[in-house]
């Protein structure tokens, strides 16, 4: 496992990191004992970087990885999220956020978080985000209960927008940077290296488009984009070869990002994630493949309130 420091923080994160939405059931029901078998092996496999949110199954991903990292906290590097809730349950009031991280520290059973994240801040109202919710994040910071902070969300001009008015130590993007969009590298790369500000890429797969079983029914994406990715997906399986694969590796070989998040809630979707690793990217069928997306590249989808969409 290689591992890649974030930012200017003392974090040292897995080039593969271990998204915990799938362990709340976000992507369908899954075995909550295989849940624990995959954190356990992702552990011993030298996977240290492991991130949740009290949204992700409505706190059923917090308690799923505190109960299987019993043990095992002081092996990893634990990301959680607060500011959302649900569907369309959003605060990101300081009371709110303080109360949030004491709950967060009770499922997880720990007494610290290594880095706490406001989840998904285009449904915020930008000036409380900048003026109270990451003080806030910051208070905490200085109480012990986080180590480092910093933000989520979707649109990265948003994102960057944020950071500019207010210091992080962290930014996680989703969706913005895999075969079918790059534009955290147009947007954000950049600004997080030239400031030290760490950079976490998540959804390496599109939340699950760019895999043979496809997206959830509830994806954002336009029907024309998860059309191109089925067509991207059975040019692969003709071959011989498997999109997530090629996808995986694809945010890999990112020369700035620390760690990529992958869902995982198997051993075996462990063990696929881990074997990219030890693989190289076959030019000519990425080639290919992003031909076949290309019609759909960085296509957007609305995310947020309107006033904070980009």
């Amino acid at each position: 496992m290689e591992y890649r420091k974030l930012g200017q923080t003392g974090l040292n994160l897995s080039l593969v990191g271990f998204g915990g939405a799938a362990l709340g059931n976000v992507f369908g029901g899954i075995d909550p004992g295989e849940g624990m078998r995959a954190v356990h092996l992702a552990v011993d496999r030298g996977i240290n970087f492991f991130d949740t949110s009290p949204y992700y199954g409505i706190t059923l991903s917090e308690e799923r990885l505190g109960a299987a990292l019993a043990g095992r906290r002081e092996r990893v590097i634990l990301s959680t999220k607060c500011g959302r809730y649900g569907l369309a349950d959003f605060d990101f009031s300081a009371k709110r956020v303080t109360a949030s991280m004491d709950e967060s520290l009770r499922r997880l059973h720990t007494n610290y978080i290594d880095l706490f994240l406001a989840h998904d801040v285009e449904f915020g109202d930008v000036q409380q985000i900048i003026d109270e919710t990451i003080p806030a994040l910051r208070k905490l910071q200085q109480q012990g209960k986080a180590r480092y902070i910093g933000i989520t969300g979707y649109p990265p001009k948003l994102l960057r927008r944020i950071a500019e008015a207010v210091p992080v130590d962290s930014i996680l993007s989703y969706c913005h940077y895999n075969l079918l969009n790059t534009a955290m590298d147009e947007v954000l790369t950049d600004f997080c290296r030239k400031r030290g500000i760490g950079l976490i890429n998540a959804s390496g797969l599109h939340m699950g488009l760019l895999t043979n079983d496809g997206g959830p029914d509830w994806h954002p994406a336009p029907k024309e984009v998860r059309d191109a990715a089925r067509k991207a997906a059975q040019y692969c399986r003709d071959r011989g070869a498997d999109i997530s694969e090629l996808g995986l590796r694809f945010c890999l070989d990112h020369p700035y990002v620390s760690s990529t998040l992958v869902g995982i809630s198997t051993t075996r979707e462990l063990e696929a994630s881990l074997m990219v690793l030890r693989s190289s990217t076959d030019a000519e069928l990425l080639r290919q493949v992003e031909a076949i997306l290309a019609p759909v590249f960085n296509c957007e989808w609305p995310s947020g309130r309107p006033e904070n969409r980009e």
